[in-house]
C-alpha cells in the first residue's frame, strides 16, 4: 500500500508540474490565475501521498492498528481532496473559452514585431507551436496597429508554414501561411491541460479507494480474528 502511494505521489507531482510549465507558455492568453488552483492542489496531494506512503509502509510492516487507522483516515481526506480537484478542473475548463476570447484580443492588438515584448514573443511562440495565424485566421492581422504601421502587407514570420522556405509573411501568398486561427487551438490546448488534471485525480481517487479497502480489511481481520492477533504478536493459546 505504501509503495503504491509513493508511486502515485510522484505521478501526481509530475502532472501538477506539467500544468505549471505549460500554463507559463500560454499565460498571456489566460489572465485568471485561479485556474492553477487544481494544479497547486494536485502537487500538494502528491507531497501528502509520499508521507502517507511512509505511514502505510510502517503500519503494514508492524501491523499497527493505530497506524493503519491513521492511514485510512488520511487516505479518506486525500480522496475528498481529489474529488474537489475534479470539480475545480471542470469548473475552470468551462471558463477557458471566455477567458481566452477576452485576453487574446488585447494581446494581438498590442503586438510589436519590431521591438517584441513578452506578449509579442508569446504570440510568435504560439503561432509556431500550434501552426496557426491570427485570432480566427491570418486576415485578423490587418486590423492590428502593427500591421497598419509597417505598411508592407505582411504578417509576422511566425505565421509562415514550416514547408514554405521562401515565405516572408506576405498576404500576396496566402498558401505560405497557416490558415487556422490561434484562438480555437489555444482553447483546445488549455482544455486538454485541465483534462490531464481531471483524469489524474480520478485515476488516483480510485487507487485511494482500493488502498482504504485493503487497510480496512487488515483492520477488520486483526480485530475479529484472535488467531491472526496471536500470529502477529507471537503469542499462543492457553
Amino acid at each position: 500500500m505504501g509503495g503504491v502511494a509513493k508511486g502515485a505521489a510522484g505521478i501526481l507531482c509530475y502532472v501538477g508540474a506539467y500544468v505549471f510549465i505549460t500554463y507559463d507558455d500560454y499565460d498571456h492568453f489566460f489572465e485568471d490565475v485561479y485556474t492553477l488552483i487544481p494544479a497547486v492542489v494536485i502537487i500538494a496531494v502528491g507531497a501528502l501521498l509520499f508521507i502517507i506512503g511512509l505511514i502505510g509502509c510502517c503500519a503494514t510492516i508492524r501491523e499497527s492498528r493505530c497506524g493503519l487507522a491513521t492511514f485510512v483516515i488520511i487516505l479518506l481526506l486525500v480522496f475528498v481532496t481529489e474529488v474537489v480537484v475534479v470539480v475545480l478542473g471542470y469548473v475552470y475548463r468551462a471558463k477557458v473559452e471566455n477567458e481566452v476570447d477576452h485576453s487574446i484580443q488585447k494581446v494581438y492588438k498590442t503586438y510589436n514585431g519590431t521591438n517584441p515584448d513578452a506578449a509579442s514573443r508569446a504570440i510568435d511562440y504560439v503561432q509556431r507551436q500550434l501552426h496557426c495565424c491570427g485570432i480566427h485566421n491570418y486576415s485578423d492581422w490587418e486590423n492590428t496597429d502593427w500591421f497598419k504601421e509597417t505598411k508592407n502587407q505582411s504578417v509576422p514570420l511566425s505565421c509562415c508554414r514550416e514547408t514554405a522556405s521562401s515565405c516572408n509573411g506576405s498576404l500576396a501568398h496566402p498558401s505560405n501561411l497557416y490558415a487556422e486561427g490561434c484562438e480555437a487551438l489555444v482553447v483546445k490546448k488549455l482544455q486538454e491541460i485541465m483534462m490531464h488534471v481531471i483524469w489524474a485525480a480520478l485515476a488516483f481517487a480510485a487507487i485511494q479507494l482500493l488502498g482504504m479497502l485493503c487497510a480496512c480489511i487488515v483492520l477488520c481481520r486483526r480485530s475479529r480474528d484472535p488467531a491472526y492477533e496471536l500470529l502477529i504478536t507471537g503469542g499462543t493459546y492457553a
